[in-house]
């Protein structure tokens, strides 16, 4: 199953009176540990959608491997019109996605496991009674709520769904936590000073020189997307002589082509990948997902005291 993933980040911050994005959580920031936690969970397309200080927040996660749609009315418009955005991109591209707002970091891996794991098609996490983050929706789900017209938000969007909310049981009380003022900050760091370790993995591919990881494949597929290695150099906030310099190696150390280029014409010229560099990256994909399932195993069975 494709699963995909939703974080808005496009408000001012206003009740906090700071950026509450980039404020730290220990040595990362509030964002870093949202995309952290759901690349850790198996979110392979992660959608941030941003507004104010847009492109400070898209350097700040540009080596996090995501991908970034801004929302440019964020002075005039509301968390749904963000959440529509990512949506309405995401669309097609993935089996069931997870959705938060960026200000509730804390939720853990094992509670998104949860959710995928209850099968439903819209779910949401409840630790001592109270509903919290983030909200699985299958697909189908999706494209209900993106079709709403909005009156009343996200919450009044997913009653007017026709998909009855699934509530999955957690012992996760970073699911109701979340940022709005700086006393909610100061509860953040509470619980994250106490909270479990886990283990981090990226694979890499090397001969001489690394070639291949996550950002790669992830340039990869949003050229095959796009159609142009220059739009997802910009989704990326990458720079594109840094994104050819990335393939260019990456063909020259596996010895084949996995982008096809065509010429200019009326409409310009067109990238995708070649069908070996679509079998690389579904196999690099799937590579991922299983060392991840067996970091998690083996973090257990080495490290139960830090469980």
């Amino acid at each position: 199953m494709e699963i995909g993933a939703l974080v808005t980040a496009a408000g001012r911050s206003s009740r906090m009176g700071r950026f509450k994005p980039m404020l730290s959580l220990g040595s990362i920031s509030i964002a870093q540990r949202v995309v952290a936690t759901l690349r850790q969970a198996g979110a392979r397309k992660l959608v941030v959608v941003t507004g104010y200080n847009a492109e400070e927040l898209e350097r700040h996660l540009a080596k996090y491997g995501v991908i970034f749609l801004r929302n440019e009315a964020y002075a005039s418009t509301e968390m749904f019109d963000s959440v529509k955005i990512g949506l309405n991109y995401l669309q097609g591209k993935c089996d069931a996605l997870l959705f938060t707002p960026v200000d509730v970091p804390l939720f853990t891996a094992s509670t998104v496991a949860s959710l995928l794991e209850s099968g439903a098609p819209l779910a949401c996490p409840v630790c001592g009674g109270e509903r919290g983050h983030p909200i699985l929706m299958s697909a189908g789900t999706a494209e209900r709520v993106l079709s709403d017209p909005g009156e009343g938000g996200l919450r009044l969007a997913l009653e007017r769904c026709g998909v009855p909310m699934s509530e999955v049981p957690v012992e996760d009380p970073g699911i109701l936590l979340d940022a709005d003022t700086p006393e909610d900050y100061a509860g953040l760091l509470a619980l994250h000073n106490s909270q479990l370790a886990r283990p981090v993995l990226e694979l890499g591919i090397a001969r001489e020189h690394k070639f291949l990881d996550g950002r790669v494949a992830m340039l990869l597929s949003l050229t095959d997307e796009t159609g142009s290695v220059r739009l997802a150099c910009q989704r990326m906030q990458l720079s594109y002589s840094s994104g050819w310099n990335a393939v260019n190696l990456l063909e020259r150390e596996l010895g084949y082509v996995v982008i096809e280029r065509s010429q200019g014409g009326r409409k310009g010229g067109r990238s995708h990948l070649t069908e070996r560099g679509r079998a690389l990256l579904s196999a690099y994909a799937d590579c991922t997902r299983r060392l991840n399932e067996e970091a998690q195993r083996l973090f257990g069975e080495y490290f139960p005291d830090l469980l």
